[in-house]
């Protein structure tokens, strides 16, 4: 408890604090960026303090987090200072007899009371939710969270930045770690444990996600007149929001609950489940839909409850890939409540709240809120320069949190600025040349702010690949987002048929079938490209595929496509419709009606700050064309794994699907959330009817995942260690004489240590000395390194060279390796003694044990 309220109140100030920074930043958004504070103070603190730290001039402590905050500080200092004068010199006299000393700042929070109240209500409750579900299972262990919980440690004890690498010794991390650096910033700042931190920091990104996106949905919805909210629905219903990114689940659980029920297995087939017959049943849809594990019969008894082992993880497999000889290929389809309650502290979670700041930073330069002029090296930008400067470091620390993200939230910052130029000025060439003028130095100042990140970073990432024989089926993309599609669908038909709205769409549908069909061309003309270039290769792939020519396998990866047709059709109607009505976005002025319902407004109107001149021309732009733009964006990252797929070590488009649905799910669940609100405020009785009653059903259907498998994974909340957020609790029982030595070691001397390792180390308790003390070893998980670097060349011989160490009888060969890797602690546990023929007698003759208990010694090399 009072590690989670330190937490609560260290963020909660640094909230505070920066909001007369956020204040100024986001003139545009009803809020006031208000919601969006604590993220963007986060992301200012963590960018000033690693960049102090790796430029060397402070060190990585809590000296130089003070520091950072001291600056950060003071620049929301600044900001409200000129906020303050700003507000005085907009005074006129009459005015002036009625104003107090305060600033406009103090003005909005007496005037926006319940939004606070709200605001902060929801990130206490979504906080502490979420620090509940990890208190009752906060195990480390399984898939990644020991690497990244040997980052934050290892962060935490190296001495300056780049950090040392866990896991190779004598190398920098070579990942996009800014993640890591923020928790372990928390961390120290309040004194717990990186193993404490890993499970807070879980339930921080979840209550800054869910107010993020409450804060997103109110701005658009405030910014909204044709909706008629009223005062006391505005602050109720952005709380779609958080439901439909954080909650909401893809359908599998609902299927996994019919399945196990016996639904769609004929009751003459259940009674082949009886061990007495061994016909395998079998049910046609369950067939059809071919997700795996559901084509097996259920267990007995049947029940509404799922007891298959593990089946709230096949909720992230739902997209089954099956190439032309019919070989199954896993493919990752995460979704938000997957990940948290999975408890992965992976880049794509640590990124999700900056993501939303993004979003926020494209909504406000959408509405106006960067109305200027920045002249760049004789580029002229018509955006302010604090609204470039912002997005840079946010689009630029996107890319330090997870690399994937950049891509997607730049393109959607470009769009907004289209979409307030076209507003402005209408469609023309123009805005072609305006979108590279500002992406250009956008996305160059993004990377020079981070640069010293990327001067010790490599990747595994190979350019583009062509996918030619992995469609993804219809059935497949509607059980991963149905939940979302219901809604926007229903918001699509609305524009088109209930508000007429303009929509050019012979443009809209030739740009959508054009865009798949260059897709198309350009998958086969890489296919081709590759053919030619390496023969034995595209031989190897098509003899893989199960066809002897080329022609053989067009014909076959067509027909294949043509089958499974029903996943291009349903993007086509997504991005078609989002097509056709942008593109007859035109520039119109505001009427008398408009004009005073933007003065009368509770907070500073868009364009303006705090009572600047209003150019009103510049708030006719409906918002829900900025909710077209985002089902466009996350329609286009859905569509481009159907044609091409990022190259990495995987081999296939596993990790391109799982990075850009992830994206696509952020965006879509706000577009969603959008929908169901303007919806049930627009349709009339009748329609309002039939829409509440289908979302119902979707709803029910959509939340049955996160209700059964919360009960499934906190074993009906009654953890086996203990209520705890300590993720180290295991070690007690699985390994508490390592447990013991571990608590030595985070305390000792800072030096390289080396343990047991193997060549199939991933994913297992291998190297959980280093992760749990933040020493680096010689050589932790092999496979993950070589991910990380792009192949093995920096491991060199260590596999070998470890296994040597404990197993020569020679002193002398101990002893170089010794010194080759710089080795100051050689630790002998159970794990040592069951992976190598340990020959400790020459340890015991040449070094000094500097810790012995339990069955543990390690020894100190001088």
């Amino acid at each position: 408890m009072l590690a989670f309220f330190s937490w609560y109140f260290t963020t909660s100030i640094l909230g505070l604090l920066t909001f007369p920074l956020a204040y100024r930043l986001f003139p545009g958004l009803a809020d006031r960026g208000y919601s969006l504070s604590r993220t963007l103070g986060l992301l200012l603190w963590g960018y000033i303090f690693w960049l102090l730290t790796s430029l060397g001039i402070t060190p990585n402590n809590l000296a130089g987090l003070l520091l950072g905050l001291l600056i950060v500080a003071s620049l929301s200092a600044w900001a409200y200072w000129k906020t303050f004068q700003d507000c005085q010199s907009q005074l006129t006299t009459h005015d002036s007899q009625h104003v107090t000393r305060h600033s406009s700042i103090v003005t909005w929070f007496q005037s926006n009371a319940r939004l606070i109240f709200i605001t902060e209500a929801l990130f206490l409750l979504a906080f502490a939710f979420m620090a509940f579900v990890r208190a009752a299972n906060p195990e480390i262990v399984g898939t990644e969270k020991p690497m990244e919980l040997a980052f934050i440690n290892s962060i935490l004890r190296s001495p300056s930045f780049p950090p040392n690498d866990p896991w190779l010794s004598g190398y920098a991390i070579s990942y996009y770690y800014f993640g890591y650096v923020l928790t372990a910033m928390l961390a120290r700042m309040t004194g717990v444990l990186g193993s404490v931190a890993f499970n807070l920091m879980l339930a921080l990104l979840f209550a800054l996600s869910a107010i993020g996106a409450y804060g997103l949905l109110y701005n658009l919805l405030a910014n909204h007149r044709a909706s008629r909210v009223t005062s006391h629905s505005s602050l109720i219903t952005p709380l779609l929001a958080p439901l439909f990114l954080l909650l909401v689940s893809n359908l599998e659980g609902f299927l996994d609950a019919l399945h196990q029920h016996g639904i769609f297995w004929p009751s003459e087939q259940l009674s082949n489940l009886q061990p007495a017959n061994s016909q395998t049943p079998v049910s046609s849809f369950w067939t059809w839909l071919d997700i795996k594990d559901l084509v097996l019969p259920p267990t007995q008894p049947l029940s509404w409850i799922p007891d298959r082992y593990l089946w709230w993880w096949r909720a992230s497999r739902v997209i089954q890939d099956y190439d032309l000889a019919h070989i199954w290929h896993e493919i990752i389809d995460e979704f938000p409540f997957f990940s948290y309650l999975l408890g992965d502290l992976h880049p794509h979670v640590l990124a999700m709240p900056f993501g939303l700041l993004a979003v926020a930073a494209a909504l406000n330069l959408f509405l106006g809120g960067w109305r200027g002029e920045t002249n760049l090296f004789g580029l002229h930008l018509s955006i302010n320069r604090n609204g470039f400067l912002l997005s840079a470091l946010i689009l630029g620390g996107l890319a330090f949190l997870n690399t994937w993200d950049i891509l997607a939230y730049t393109v959607l910052v470009l769009g907004a600025y289209v979409l307030f130029r076209v507003h402005e000025r209408g469609w023309s060439w123009k805005r072609l040349e305006e979108v590279i003028a500002l992406g250009l130095p956008l996305g160059t100042l993004a990377i020079l702010l981070y640069l010293p990140f990327y001067l010790s970073f490599s990747s595994q990432a190979g350019g583009i690949l062509p996918n030619l024989v992995y469609p993804t089926r219809g059935a497949y993309l509607w059980v991963m987002f149905g939940a979302l599609f219901f809604p926007i669908y229903s918001l699509l038909i609305y524009l088109w048929r209930g508000e007429r709205r303009p929509a050019n769409w012979l443009l809209g549908i030739g740009l959508a079938v054009g865009l798949e069909l260059f897709l198309w061309l350009f998958s086969w003309a890489i296919g081709w490209y590759v053919e030619l270039r390496l023969p034995d290769l595209a031989a190897s792939f098509l003899q893989s595929q199960g066809v002897i020519s080329a022609q053989g396998f067009f014909a076959s990866a067509m027909h294949q496509r043509f089958i499974f047709i029903g996943g291009l059709l349903t993007l086509l109607t997504l991005v078609a419709p989002a097509l056709a009505f942008l593109a007859k976005i035109t520039p119109r002025p505001l009427s008398a009606d408009d004009r005073s319902s933007i003065i009368n407004h509770q907070s500073p109107a868009p364009g303006s700050v705090d009572g600047t001149t209003i150019n009103f021309s510049s708030f006719i732009l409906h918002p829900s064309s900025f909710v077209l733009l985002l089902i466009l964006l996350a329609s286009l990252l859905v569509l481009a794994p159907e044609f091409i797929y990022l190259r990495d070590q995987f081999g296939w488009r596993t990790n391109t699907i799982f990075k850009f649905y992830y994206q696509a799910w952020a965006l879509w669940s706000l577009a969603a959330a959008f929908g169901v609100a303007f919806l049930l405020r627009n349709l009339n009785r009748v329609w309002n009817l039939v829409f509440s009653m289908g979302l119902a059903m979707l709803l029910f259907a959509s939340l049955t995942y996160p209700t059964l498998a919360l009960l499934t994974k906190t074993n009906d909340f009654n953890p086996p260690f203990g209520w705890s957020l300590d993720g180290a609790v295991h070690l007690d029982r699985d390994y508490p004489s390592d447990a013991d030595a571990i608590h030595w070691m985070q305390s000792a001397s800072y030096g390289i240590i080396v343990e047991a390792t193997d060549r199939d180390a991933s994913y297992s308790d291998y190297a959980h000395i280093s992760t749990y003390t933040g020493l680096s070893t010689v050589l932790g998980w092999p496979m993950h390194e070589g991910q990380w670097r792009g192949g093995y060349t920096e491991q060199g011989s260590r596999l070998d060279d470890i296994q040597h160490l404990y197993e020569t009888n020679d002193w002398m060969t101990a002893q170089a390796i010794l010194n080759q890797y710089n080795i100051r602690y050689v630790y002998v546990g159970s794990l040592e003694r069951s992976a190598y023929h340990v020959n400790e007698s020459k340890f015991q003759r040449f070094l000094q044990p500097v810790y012995q208990n339990g069955g543990v010694t390690i020894y100190g090399v001088p």
